[in-house]
């Protein structure tokens, strides 16, 4: 049996990070990285139908392997990850983002991140494969075990698709360290910001309806950072409305410590990476009253329901106006950023490896 002392190979589908930026992305090479420092002993691998950049700073036994080799391979899931799992001797796979090999000739572990696809098709368009494959392969215990970010959405899956409670775990996700409180100079114009990918479930038309209304008494820009979505349209150019596009990762600190505040009305999250990051950064955090951001923020941010533009607004006014009398919610959410780190996501993950091997051999 598959234990913490025993010399193990692990793979990871890495097909989110194929995609330049994303939580998803994020929360597949941090928890790699973490995982493989936390095991120096064991062997992890990020696979994928399709090539990927690696960071320079990644362990030593983690490692990429190859795309599919032949015609038969290019059926991924079907065939080609047994056979790329084959060659390099995988005794557990790690669906990152609601997958996992369709033969279930090893223990897997499958990551639902939110149940998005099926509670708004317009929020996930191209998801008709996450839609008719991933219940199914919950339904009929393919996936092993699963794993969700937050309790919200273990409680929504579970009920979804009908799963036992104990092959579903609850783990956080984590900011990276380098998000720390940053030391910038006053910016010219106080500015808002939004951070996070630019699509529809966002809630980004009526943040800018809110800014709108306070920029009416108070000098504010709003920047709205990320990668645009196809099915994001943006609005026409105006004056204080800035959308430089996705930023540097090591450009973030900086921006989320210069913000006035940080505002995340999204409709919808499985667990709001930018709000925690954002948090670490000591930012005064304006987002919705999403269960799971709830979970997150832990009553160190300031919630508005994501409906109402005039509550939206109001938040965002009184601290335009006063931002000296934040200044408890920026230390309360320094201290509830604590809470989190890829080091505990990775031991509480590795936990789960070992209960889906011993619920593979039941």
């Amino acid at each position: 049996m598959l234990s913490y002392t025993s010399l193990v190979t692990i793979a990871l589908d890495a097909t989110p990070l194929t995609v330049s930026t994303g939580g998803v992305a994020r929360y597949t090479l941090e928890l790699a990285r973490a995982l493989a420092r936390r095991s120096p002993a064991e062997e992890y691998w990020l696979l994928s139908d399709q090539r990927f950049p690696l960071p320079k700073d990644t362990p030593s036994n983690l490692h990429t392997g190859d795309p599919p080799r032949n015609r038969a391979e290019k059926k991924w899931w079907l065939w080609g990850l047994h056979q790329e799992m084959m060659r390099h001797r995988i005794d557990l796979f790690h669906g990152t983002d609601y997958s996992v090999p369709y033969l279930p000739a090893r223990p897997s572990v499958m990551t639902v991140h939110d149940l998005s696809p099926w509670l708004d098709r317009a929020w996930q368009p191209h998801a008709k494969r996450i839609r008719s494959r991933t219940p199914l392969l919950l339904r009929a215990g393919i996936a092993t075990m699963v794993i969700t970010p937050s309790e919200a959405i273990r409680r929504a899956a579970i009920d979804r698709f009908k799963l036992a409670p104990d092959r579903v775990t609850a783990i956080p996700l984590a900011a990276s360290e380098h998000f720390r409180p940053v030391e910038t100079a006053p910016p010219a114009t106080p500015y808002f910001l939004f951070v996070g990918t630019l699509e529809p479930r966002k809630n980004l038309a009526r943040l800018i309806e809110a800014w709108r209304e306070v920029r009416r008494k108070h000098r504010v820009d709003l920047i709205v950072a990320g990668r645009a979505r196809a099915d994001f349209p943006r609005p026409t150019p105006e004056s204080g409305l800035c959308f430089p596009g996705a930023v540097e990762e090591a450009q973030l600190p900086a921006l989320y410590s210069g913000a006035l505040a940080v505002i995340y009305p999204s409709l919808y999250e499985g667990f709001g990476l930018p709000v925690l990051e954002a948090m670490q950064c000591g930012a005064v955090v304006v987002t919705s009253k999403d269960p799971a951001i709830l979970e997150v923020t832990g009553g160190a941010a300031v919630h508005v329901e994501a409906a109402d533009t005039r509550a939206l607004a109001g938040a965002m006014t009184a601290i335009a106006a006063a931002p000296e009398n934040f200044d408890e919610i920026r230390s309360l959410a320094l201290r509830r950023a604590n809470a989190f780190s890829w080091q505990r996501t990775a031991e509480l993950t590795r936990e789960v490896y070992d209960a889906a091997v011993r619920a593979f051999r039941k």
